[in-house]
């Protein structure tokens, strides 16, 4: 599904992410997540993506997946899918198991891989690609989140708090950190579900290793672009999720942005098993 798509299942789904130390939740903190994002380029739809997130006092389990839409399916074709579980720790969420497979044009990859408190313990990577890339070593799967997991941002409400962070992202193939710093609070208008304010997070990109040294989309993302992260509540929990992610251009923003984004407490007898697809 193009470089667009298959970036924004990793951003907007579980495509570019976040976690980090955060204060402790309450022990009954429970809740749900249900998000359906449009894809745009300068307002043009290309594509669109799911989100679902349960989170249980101790566990957490969340879901992604995107394709390509409207005009871009002429051209190409694929979608991906991604699937995070892990632990909730002291109000934050420990990976534990990530996968993603992605189908499109030229690549057909899957990934597998278990964490063991930020640690990558067993990793299976499959691509029909065979392409450089900059080599990976052991240090570069240690102290790391899966791009899922990094989606649900633990913090003590909607705050500046939220994006004073960086983001050791590993997707199984690459590894990269996303820098944050608070940029301003404001107020959205869902088509479907939340209605009210966001934290919204300045982003930067640096690519590690693992990626093509001949990327355009690494060299793009890297080069010092206007990136943000828009973040939002999550009802019975103190997690924030994603709720909109743009890239500027010379032609128009890239932005991956939530038409739908319905949250609601979990009664307290429901653990956070793998969420359905949305």
């Amino acid at each position: 599904m193009s470089v667009l798509p298959s970036a924004a299942c990793h951003l907007a789904c579980g495509a570019v992410a976040l976690l980090a130390v955060a204060s402790a939740a309450p022990a009954h903190a429970q809740g749900k997540l249900t998000a359906q994002y449009k894809i745009s380029v300068a307002g043009l739809p290309i594509g669109r993506g799911d989100f679902m997130a349960e989170i249980s006092a101790d566990r957490y389990a969340a879901v992604g997946g995107g394709r390509a839409a409207g005009f871009l399916r002429i051209l190409v074709s694929g979608e991906g899918s991604v699937v995070a579980r892990g632990a909730v720790a002291n109000g934050k969420p420990v990976a534990e198991s990530f996968s993603a497979t992605l189908d499109e044009d030229d690549d057909h990859s899957k990934v597998t891989m278990s964490l063991d408190n930020g640690t990558v313990k067993d990793l299976a990577s499959e691509s029909s690609a065979h392409d450089e890339r900059v080599p990976l070593t052991d240090a570069h799967r240690r102290g790391v989140i899966d791009p899922v997991s990094a989606m649900l941002v633990p913090n003590e409400g909607l705050a500046p708090s939220a994006c004073r962070r960086t983001l050791p992202i590993f997707d199984g193939r690459r590894r990269y950190d996303l820098r944050l710093s608070f940029k301003r609070m404001d107020r959205v208008k869902t088509d479907k579900g939340y209605r009210g304010a966001v934290v919204v997070c300045a982003a930067e990109f640096k690519p590690i290793a693992g990626h093509r040294p001949d990327s355009t989309l690494v060299a793009y993302l890297a080069d010092g672009r206007d990136l943000e992260l828009w973040l939002a509540p999550i009802a019975g929990t103190t997690v924030l999720g994603p709720y909109r992610l743009s890239v500027a251009n010379l032609i128009g923003s890239l932005a991956i942005e939530a038409v739908r984004y319905e949250t609601a407490p979990l009664p307290a007898a429901e653990a956070a098993a793998a969420p359905a697809k949305p």
